[in-house]
């Protein structure tokens, strides 16, 4: 689970829980259905973007719904199983809709993503209700925000929320910046914009940067395959791209964190697509034999594209 081997090499590592040792606990945890170790896992986690992101993937874990269901009703009080719970509703809901665009949703794929983010977003609304603070429950309401279709002005509202207590947490940001691509009714004026606006405002060597790469690929999904090289060669973009990789993963002062693996993935693939090998270099070592999905997934065969770009790389070096 997690490893591919590609081409005959070793074995490209996609799965975070093997690739960040830390993250292990946890999904012991979940295989267990063991409340009290998620509990234990979480208490340890100091930082509302590190929950975010540990939620995030607990929610991935197959059948988790049964010991949260039981967690969020026996510890009614407390924001975190039914935070949790709410991320794997989430998950559900996503699974069911499918990654493809809206027009290959069917009807009853649409129904039960729907009937899926209602349930969480009824959680959440208590969990916001009852403690205002409480940044990760805001950070998955955005992506309920964005499910449920309830518009820009209201995932901005969210949003504004949550920073309010945690300005720059990555993971709302990145889900405010999708609401804002064009195929969720924004436009790529205010996607760029945001993705600037938050690299602007963050501190040197932190993760926003990663915006910017997030905002040129989405860019590229809406061009056609031919115009994509075009726009990624252009010399606006590449330095843009440089810039934004140099403030954030390539900063001395960044600190190497559990969304590592997103960063240097997603600045690679940018880098790569455009042809600036030179560029990819550097966060194809930085990633070793670990890579992210979330973005290389637009690729048909990833993993296959992944590894060959990784190999031309270097020579470039």
């Amino acid at each position: 689970m997690g490893e591919s081997t590609v081409g005959g090499g070793t074995p490209l590592v996609t799965d975070p829980f093997d690739a960040e040792p830390g993250l292990a606990p946890l999904r012991t945890a979940a295989w267990d259905g063991d409340w009290a170790a998620t509990r234990a896992f979480f208490e340890e986690v100091s930082s509302p973007a590190d929950v975010s992101f540990a939620a995030a993937l607990l929610a991935g874990v197959d059948r988790t719904e049964w010991y949260l269901e039981k967690a969020a009703k026996a510890e009614p009080a407390d924001p975190l199983p039914r935070t949790l719970l709410a991320e794997r509703y989430i998950h559900l809901g996503w699974r069911a809709r499918g990654r493809g665009p809206g027009e290959e949703v069917s009807r009853d794929q649409a129904e039960l993503f729907h009937d899926w983010l209602r349930k969480a977003e009824l959680l959440l609304i208590e969990v916001c209700a009852e403690h205002p603070a409480y940044v990760p429950a805001w950070t998955a309401r955005l992506e309920t925000a964005r499910g449920l279709v309830l518009g820009q002005s209201e995932a901005r509202r969210r949003y504004d929320r949550l920073a309010e207590h945690h300005p720059h947490h990555f993971r709302a940001q990145s889900h405010l910046l999708q609401q804002l691509c064009p195929k969720w009714g924004g436009s790529w004026e205010a996607a760029h914009g945001f993705a600037q606006e938050c690299t602007n405002a963050a501190p040197d060597g932190s993760l926003a940067g990663v915006l910017v790469a997030q905002a040129h690929i989405e860019h590229c999904v809406d061009l056609s395959s031919a115009k994509v090289t075009e726009y990624l060669r252009d010399v606006a973009v590449r330095n843009d791209l440089r810039h934004a990789a140099r403030i954030s993963v390539l900063h001395p002062q960044h600190r190497p964190g559990w969304h590592r693996i997103d960063g240097h993935s997603t600045f690679a693939l940018a880098f790569s697509l455009g042809g600036h090998l030179e560029d990819a270099a550097r966060h194809f070592t930085a990633l070793g034999d670990s890579a992210s999905e979330s973005f290389w997934r637009y690729l048909p065969d990833w993993k296959t594209r992944f590894t060959e770009y990784r190999t031309a790389a270097p020579a470039t070096v």
